[in-house]
């Protein structure tokens, strides 16, 4: 399946194209509740807990990691997570996800993107999360001349947010699938999508600083977005929480930061170098390279050498 696309520019600098998401962090109110959320109906397994912390993933690298905070709190309107996108193998793995949601009587929303298939829900925190798997055999989902496009394989225009057809999805499975079973270690992180406060200066930092590539921005869905390597986009951007929205308190609940994988540490290196060379603040910390976007959403630049 080719998930490359062509960038609508690329910057000087250019973060090494095999680069991708890796840890969302959260502070949560509930840690118990989150975990059995977390493993019950998303799926996913717990890797460790120190103290009012967990980590949860398929199996292998972290994806989750969750703190608790006594005080957390809720607040709305402000920057932060929009959603945090979990990549499965196949339509298969999708069809066991949605079809534990509905066992459990879950609410959830399955939604074609046609470039991928995707289901969207909220923890119970209200963090919200897509699963989904790619599908780029029945067409495009991207940005074409400033607008949101999605083009089904024969050519015919599609809003890019239809109903899935879940009778098809379903064929996907066999009799003895099981739907309460883990999801697969192949899962990764595929995508995190944030609210921010302006689409220009967010683009500025992650393609013209950071050297993602600009997949494109849609000035009248106000959303953008930026990868590594032409993927359709590791990293969505909108302003759909107002222009000029504010960052939240620190007892937010909801992302601390999330992480972006570099391939190696000579890569990392790199990127602190030319972060020193064009004066962007950051700061090293044990995991790797910590800095804040224009609306305050945190990113640690990590290897898994380290």
């Amino acid at each position: 399946m080719n998930t490359v696309l062509q960038p609508v520019t690329n910057s000087t600098f250019r973060i090494h194209p095999e680069s991708w998401p890796g840890i969302v962090h959260l502070t949560v109110a509930n840690l118990e509740k989150q975990i059995a959320f977390y493993q019950n109906t998303i799926g996913l397994q717990l890797h460790g807990r120190e103290g009012k912390s967990a980590r949860l993933g398929a199996g292998q690298a972290d994806l989750l990691h969750l703190t608790e905070v006594s005080d957390a709190r809720r607040y709305r309107g402000t920057t932060g997570l929009y959603h945090m996108a979990f990549l499965l193998p196949n339509r298969r793995e999708l069809a066991r996800v949605i079809g534990r949601f509905l066992n459990l009587k879950y609410t959830n929303y399955p939604t074609d993107h046609i470039l991928t298939k995707s289901v969207y829900l909220d923890d119970l925190e209200g963090n919200n999360i897509e699963v989904y798997t790619e599908s780029p055999e029945d067409g495009i989902f991207g940005v074409e001349n400033g607008n949101i496009v999605a083009r089904r394989a024969d050519g015919s225009l599609s809003d890019g947010r239809e109903p899935m057809d879940l009778d098809e999805l379903f064929t996907h499975l066999s009799a003895d699938d099981q739907l309460d079973a883990p999801i697969p270690i192949e899962t990764k992180m595929g995508h995190v999508h944030l609210f921010v406060a302006n689409l220009s200066t967010t683009r500025h930092f992650y393609h013209e600083q950071l050297g993602m590539d600009d997949m494109g921005v849609a000035q009248a869905f106000r959303m953008g977005m930026v990868s590594a390597g032409g993927y359709h986009h590791h990293i969505g951007y909108n302003t759909w929480q107002g222009e000029g929205a504010l960052p939240p308190p620190p007892n937010h609940i909801g992302m601390s930061y999330f992480t972006f994988n570099l391939p190696s540490a000579g890569e990392l290196d790199r990127m602190a170098k030319h972060m020193q060379q064009i004066g962007l603040a950051f700061e090293r910390r044990a995991e790797g390279l910590f800095v804040r976007d224009p609306s305050q959403n945190g990113i640690i630049f990590t290897t898994h050498e380290l």
